[in-house]
């Protein structure tokens, strides 16, 4: 009989070395578009139960330890079934397909200097997003930032430490997944925070807005809005303590954020110098030693990640990324200009994303947020590192 499992079992097996094949039967041109690493394709019509891709039983094992995968859980389990059929003896199908690999966390804790603080980073790993959790040890309020559909993941890292949850924040206006922080804002009925600066997006709601420079406590974490536009005129960064800045999609790890998916035409040069204006006159005068916790990390549409592993940290400091981010180091013009050049795709169906998340457009149903969210993030302005080997 076949094994079902879950995303999050397929994530286990896949980093415990426990799966011999993995294959994906959905369209060749969606597994092209986004998939596992390690998955291999061949496509299976669960409708028709019939192979429309090619495939040679003989060129596995029997006793090969296989998973399938596919959009949502029904042609896998389809092929898993005609894999058994063909004396295959360990075979399991992901419940939920790609749908529900799109939505796996993995919660990782990061160092702090104090000791009453714990900042949790929630990596979305099939998606590159990064969320937080900013927890006050003494009190026990715990604070939610850029929080995902996948709302869970946030409210078990928070139920399990033991906080209660006393404020949501979302650094931006998003345009590769659709925020909700509004609704678990509404749901515990705390405050939900954008940067004041953000009312320039025309959001179809409201908000609790942080004015530039202004702080609000998390128990006794003090958390100040720091304004840092160039990815969107609204884009605040948030300084925990003054030893962590998490910079949503103004900052990574390994590269910097895109600009033109809010600046277009005429303005995309303008939006660039923001940008720069951003980078060397707000955050490079922090301190070294200030770490930059990300929106996001990079990861290709093969499933392979840039310059980082998913469940470890992900996160740089002020004076490593100063010395070793190559665009950073680039003079004002010359940065404008790359910001333009072999710029990846945008993020699919982002125009309708940022719609969701300014209140303007309400999904049908939640296979419609599925679709709006499938694939990778492209918030970066490079598809490859932009720091230098060492």
């Amino acid at each position: 009989m076949v094994e079902t499992i879950s995303a999050a079992e397929l994530r286990d097996r896949i980093e415990a070395d426990d799966v011999d094949v993995l294959f994906d039967t959905r369209a060749p041109e969606d597994y092209e578009d986004w998939r596992i690493a390690e998955a291999e394709n061949v496509e299976y019509s669960a409708s028709n139960d019939e192979l429309v891709g090619e495939f040679d039983p003989e060129a596995y094992d029997a006793d090969d330890e296989i998973v399938v995968t596919c959009a949502t859980g029904c042609s896998a389990e389809a092929f898993a079934e005609y894999l058994e059929d063909e004396d295959f003896e360990n075979v399991a199908r992901v419940e939920g397909g790609m749908e529900d690999w799109s939505l796996v966390y993995d919660v990782v804790s990061i160092a702090t200097e104090r000791d009453g603080l714990e900042i949790l980073q929630l990596q979305r790993r099939s998606k590159g997003c990064l969320g937080y959790l900013v927890g006050s040890k003494r009190t026990g309020k715990a604070a939610l930032v850029d929080v995902t559909r996948a709302t869970d993941a946030f409210e078990q890292a928070a139920a399990d430490r033991g906080y209660e949850i006393d404020r949501v924040f979302d650094t931006h206006i998003h345009a590769d997944h659709i925020s909700a922080g509004r609704d678990l804002a509404d749901e515990y009925e705390v405050p939900y925070h954008l940067g004041e600066p953000a009312n320039t997006r025309d959001p179809n709601y409201d908000f609790d807005g942080l004015e530039p420079n202004e702080t609000v406590m998390v128990g006794d974490v003090a958390i100040k809005a720091v304004h840092t536009p160039g990815h969107t005129t609204g884009m605040t960064s948030y300084l925990v303590e003054d030893e962590a800045l998490m910079t949503g999609d103004t900052l990574f790890v390994e590269s910097i954020g895109r600009t033109e998916l809010q600046f277009a035409g005429e303005d995309a040069k303008a939006g660039a110098r923001v940008q720069y204006e951003t980078l060397q006159h707000k955050i490079a005068t922090m301190p070294d030693h200030v770490k930059i916790l990300p929106g996001h990390f990079s990861l290709t549409n093969c499933g392979e990640y840039i310059d980082v592993e998913p469940g470890m940290p992900m996160f740089s400091t002020v004076g490593e990324i100063w010395a070793k981010n190559e665009i950073i180091q680039l003079d004002e013009d010359e940065f404008v200009e790359h910001m333009f050049d072999n710029l990846p795709s945008k993020p699919p169906n982002y125009e309708k994303v940022i719609e969701t998340n300014l209140g303007v457009y309400e999904p049908a149903d939640e296979d419609e947020r599925n679709e709006l969210e499938l694939g990778p993030n492209r918030c970066a302005a490079t598809e490859d590192s932009a720091v230098a080997d060492d």
